[in-house]
């Protein structure tokens, strides 16, 4: 038998707080050695790109593999969103797959999960209490909330090019969390935040590092491409920069490639791995005037911890479908 989960159904099960405890425990065990994380898979066919991203969490007994296809027709052609994920979940003894389920929900969840340790870590722990987000859609919304479970915050500023978009963002969020949500007229006004976040589908950098105020935390989520950076390379020198992979960011993330093959920054200043300070093997931020920097490219560590913490919770609450496949 196979649980079969629906977005609908994730949205009923998974909280932030809960994710963003699975995903620390998850770097913390890529960190100690006991997670299995091979390379993701690309297949490209005739129409689009198909990525497989599997893990194991020898300790939390998660093994999963999460399919993710971005078909750029398929609105057009299908009446199909771009991208399409699904996460199976397997049973580590058995091998048997115990769980089919969205995808979409669970990796915009895990994202901003993942920022949520990546601030409790290294953000002050005494801010200013505004968070500025530069974007407005989904992932902004998941930065968002990952944030206010870990610091106590005030007051957001959120800046995006479409406004429809930014007046939603303000709409939903404020009410979800109780929260004076402002929308920002300039990137500069973002900037008045002690914890930035870029969740964006910029390609070039959102704003002039020499802006960023000291004791700034900073969160890169959108650029994923070797060759886009929400982030200029004055941000990149001037912050102690903490990834979620090393190997990631150096093949995956232009916001340190760039500089990097430019020669402006060498692979000494890439400082570590968010589970090296969740474990205590390297410290992180030292003084209040620093300015951190998270890069998240997004691990399938995240989605195997999310996924198992679904599974049970779902269990636990009487949620899904089971079917005999």
């Amino acid at each position: 038998m196979s649980l079969i989960l629906t977005r609908d159904d994730l949205i009923k099960i998974l909280q932030m707080s809960d994710c963003i405890n699975a995903v620390e425990k998850a770097f913390a065990e890529l960190t100690n050695g006991t997670a299995v994380l091979p390379l993701r898979i690309g297949i490209k066919s005739d129409m689009g790109l198909n990525l497989y991203m599997p893990a194991y969490l020898k300790e939390s007994q998660a093994l999963a593999c999460k399919v993710v296809s971005v078909y750029k027709d398929n609105p057009i052609k299908f009446g199909l969103p771009t991208t399409i994920g699904k996460v199976l979940l397997q049973d580590p003894e058995t091998g048997e797959v115990k769980c089919i389920m969205d995808g979409g929900y669970l990796t915009a969840v895990r994202t901003g999960a993942a920022s949520g340790v990546a601030t409790k870590y290294l953000a002050n722990k005494e801010t200013n209490g505004i968070v500025g987000i530069f974007g407005a859609g989904v992932q902004a919304k998941m930065q968002l909330w990952a944030i206010y479970e870990v610091r106590k915050i005030k007051k957001a500023i959120v800046f995006d090019l479409l406004e429809d978009v930014a007046n939603n963002f303000i709409n939903e969020m404020s009410k979800k969390l109780n929260l004076e949500i402002t929308k920002a007229n300039s990137p500069e006004e973002v900037l008045e935040g002690d914890i930035i976040c870029t969740a964006t589908s910029s390609s070039t950098p959102l704003f002039d590092g020499n802006k960023i105020r000291p004791g700034t935390h900073i969160n890169g989520i959108g650029s994923h491409t070797p060759n886009t950076r929400e982030l200029d390379t004055i941000t990149i020198k001037r912050s102690l920069v903490v990834g979620d992979s090393t190997e990631a960011c150096f093949n995956e993330a232009g916001d340190i490639i760039i500089p990097f093959k430019n020669k402006e920054i060498t692979q000494s200043h890439f400082y570590g791995e968010l589970g090296e300070i969740i474990t205590g093997k390297k410290q992180g931020r030292t003084d209040a005037s620093q300015i951190t920097l998270f890069k998240s490219n997004g691990l399938a560590i995240q989605d195997a911890a999310t996924a198992k913490l679904v599974y049970d919770k779902a269990l636990e609450m009487g949620i899904g479908t089971n079917v005999n496949i």
